[in-house]
């Protein structure tokens, strides 16, 4: 397929691009390479990709773009840009996320009609079910945001929505739940507890760590997502790790693969969901998605992917005191 990859330098986005190269899709990348977090680190995502065959990179503002241009001849488009962050997205930077997560996506659905897109992907949140009344919970849920952050996911993804009802966009909206691995965006949780756990750091954690995720591991995120492209369903799925864990559980199993994690706890902070659990039988059925990564082995390739950047070997264990 001729794809178009929007937040194509970020976590998910840049390994979704690696995901559709190696299956033989030629591939253009677009990127604004906001300062949300460092754009060296967005440029270094983008390391394994650019120069290769069937890659392009476009850096600039989807609200500026030409997009038509830019969609007239693509087989599908998987609209990862937006503004990320849960916390963040309360008081004077919600515009903002208003701009990069609602207006971005209107221009893009105005494009994919005016040019008769064949396929639109958009990566939802599982932050637009909040504080859920039913585990695991099914798409048919009634929405209840608990940030800003979930609000405006909510609303891009209700646009999809009104945008394949009334005009015919082939719109896919995957409701991603709590998505890890290498490469993952240096504010998330994971990242800095296992930058804490391999530099012996204090990890400070928000809450008792009695709260739950649905863990994803990012490679299961990428192969559903190009299957979801792939097929000829349409409508919003759960796109989930198929188990829950606590963070109490995962700082366990991440003492074991790297070394025991010193937490400092804090108080719960505003937005954060007690629980989240998916219901995935929709996106099975729909389009064959299955998770085939636990909980360990995605930690374990984050583990290794930090201790390689600190110039550990992969079968090395970090002592405290060394960096």
């Amino acid at each position: 397929m001729r794809a178009v990859v929007t937040g194509a330098a970020g976590f998910i986005g840049s390994r979704l691009c690696e995901h559709l190269l190696a299956c033989g899709d030629e591939v253009i990348g677009v990127d604004a390479l906001t300062e949300f977090y460092a754009p060296a680190l967005k440029r270094r995502n983008l390391a394994r990709v650019l120069g290769r065959d069937r890659f392009s990179f476009r850096r600039g503002d989807l609200l500026r773009f030409r997009l038509e241009p830019l969609l007239a001849t693509a087989d599908a488009v998987y609209h990862l840009a937006g503004q990320p962050g849960v916390r963040g997205s309360w008081g004077a930077d919600f515009p903002l996320y208003l701009e990069r997560n609602v207006l971005v996506t209107q221009r893009v659905l105005e494009a994919a009609r005016d040019t008769r897109l064949p396929r639109l992907v958009f990566a939802s949140s599982s932050s637009v079910y909040g504080d859920a009344e039913t585990y695991p919970t099914r798409e048919t849920l009634r929405p209840r945001p608990v940030s800003p952050y979930g609000v405006t996911k909510l609303a891009a993804e209700q646009l999809c929505e009104t945008y394949r009802t009334v005009f015919g966009v082939p719109a896919v909206s995957l409701r991603l739940f709590s998505v890890y691995g290498p490469r993952q965006r240096p504010d998330m949780a994971f990242s800095r507890l296992v930058a804490a756990a391999c530099g012996c750091r204090p990890f400070p954690m928000y809450g008792d760590g009695g709260q739950s995720r649905d863990f994803t591991y990012v490679d299961d995120v990428v192969r559903g997502m190009r299957a979801a492209a792939l097929s000829g369903w349409s409508g919003v799925a759960n796109l989930g790790g198929g188990s829950e864990v606590t963070m109490n559980e995962v700082i366990a199993v991440l003492g074991q693969l790297a070394a025991p994690v010193d937490v400092v706890r804090g108080p719960a902070r505003p937005g954060d969901a007690r629980r989240t659990a998916a219901d995935i039988t929709l996106a099975r059925d729909a389009f064959g998605y299955r998770p085939v990564t636990d909980l360990r082995g995605g930690l374990a390739a984050m583990v290794r992917a930090e201790q390689v950047s600190h110039g550990f070997r992969p079968s090395e264990r970090p002592v405290a005191g060394r960096r």
